[in-house]
């Protein structure tokens, strides 16, 4: 049984954002700073009207201290989580529930990440002691598996594919050139993205997201009060997460052409915001395309495209940002970057901008009306065939 969800009980009122880019100038303490100042000025609030505080983080430190001591916090409850890449999504799921249980009255999430000082690329790739069955590939090395697989189970040649694939590069970095916080603001050639070095399989240089350091920040509340703080609130429809138990790795009959754990999630999040019709109900959704081929295969694990057809529509412009289903429009992973504890809430920064008409007239979709006032954001975390999802809907109008 899924969670019974806490539709339209909790208000987000105020966001912030740093850019993702590689910030040789700054450390974690100030990427915290500057993303929760943003979201204190947005809410109209002061740091100690917040209640409680959750910090995600992958590596950036091991206890709330690592949040309370640059923002100077006094005799605060703040929580620090980590859940693989779907980090900054976790603190938000935990900052909800806690102000939806009338525990606090108003709390804040704030996700960073400092990827740029470690020496590493990303995440520290030493993996854990297993009992032998778990995999030994880089994360590039097992989702290059998967294109290969989806050809030839839907009868799509690899040239094909590749350009599917390359079409995602090339529509999240022209949407990444128009955001003046994306790491990558250049638009790119499918020549180019076509062209670049291998990094494994089928996956070249352009099909792999961004490194970044970067932080993200949220304020909620309760629905009923968020006009004493917001003139135009987004109100919290679902929050879903399902952790795999990475049976995948092991199962003969697991085909790469699918994540189980997301189509999961997604069937628990539509059912917490009673969605019948995805593509009819939601106007936008941001996705976690840590590769291009990931972007595809979630189209059809978020029910917005039928099995074996994501690719086509993906082709056709579907997914645009002046498509009927605009995907990515900040940029995505691919071009915003990837600070792992940020990313999940700089979804969500998106869809705050996006679905109140303030993303500026150079970036605003045309998607979001009456009838589609919703948005969706998408983590995950892992592997294909080992993975934790995360699902978030929002919208502007209570039910």
């Amino acid at each position: 049984m899924g969670s019974h969800g806490i539709k339209d009980q909790i208000a987000i009122i105020g966001m912030g954002c740093t850019r993702f880019v590689e910030q040789w100038d700054k450390g974690l303490d100030d990427l915290i700073i500057s993303a929760a100042d943003a979201a204190y000025a947005s809410a109209g609030i002061d740091k100690a009207d917040v209640d409680a505080y959750w910090f995600g983080t992958a590596q950036g430190g091991m206890s709330g201290i690592t949040m309370a001591r640059p923002l100077q916090l006094q005799n605060k409850p703040v929580t620090r989580v980590e859940n693989y890449c779907a980090t900054g999504s976790e603190a938000l799921r935990q900052a909800a529930y806690a102000v939806a249980s009338g525990a606090y009255d108003i709390a804040m999430a704030l996700g960073a990440e400092k990827t740029k000082d470690s020496g590493f690329q990303g995440l520290n790739a030493t993996p854990p002691p297993n009992d032998g069955t778990g995999r030994t590939l880089t994360a590039a090395a097992m989702f290059s598996m998967v294109s290969p697989a989806y050809g030839q189970k839907y009868d799509v040649s690899s040239d094909e594919m590749r350009q599917a694939t390359a079409h995602v590069a090339q529509k999240n970095h022209a949407n990444g050139a128009r955001n003046p916080l994306a790491q990558f603001q250049r638009e790119v050639t499918l020549d180019t993205i076509c062209g670049s070095p291998p990094i494994a399989g089928d996956l070249g240089v352009f099909d792999c997201a961004g490194v970044a350091d970067g932080a993200a920040a949220v304020i909620i509340c309760r629905a009923e009060d968020a006009h004493k703080y917001c003139d135009d609130p987004l109100y919290i429809k679902a929050l879903s997460f399902v952790a795999g138990n990475g049976s995948g790795l092991t199962d003969p009959d697991y085909d790469y052409t699918t994540f189980p754990e997301i189509a999961a999630c997604a069937i628990d999040a539509y059912d917490q915001a009673k969605i019948t019709n995805p593509s009819a109900e939601i106007a936008m959704a941001e996705v976690h395309d840590c590769f291009t081929i990931t972007e595809i295969v979630l189209m059809e694990d978020l029910q917005f495209s039928e099995r074996g057809h994501a690719w086509r529509e993906m082709l056709d412009g579907r997914f645009d940002r002046q498509g009927d289903m605009p995907v990515n429009v900040d940029g995505g992973l691919k071009s915003f970057g990837h600070p792992v504890g940020a990313s999940g809430l700089r979804m969500l920064y998106e869809a705050w901008l996006q679905l109140r008409g303030k993303a500026g007239d150079e970036r605003q979709i045309e998607t979001v009306n009456s009838e589609r006032n919703l948005a969706l954001t998408h983590n995950l975390g892992g592997y294909p065939g080992e993975m934790v999802s995360f699902i978030a809907i929002v919208g502007t109008e209570l039910d």
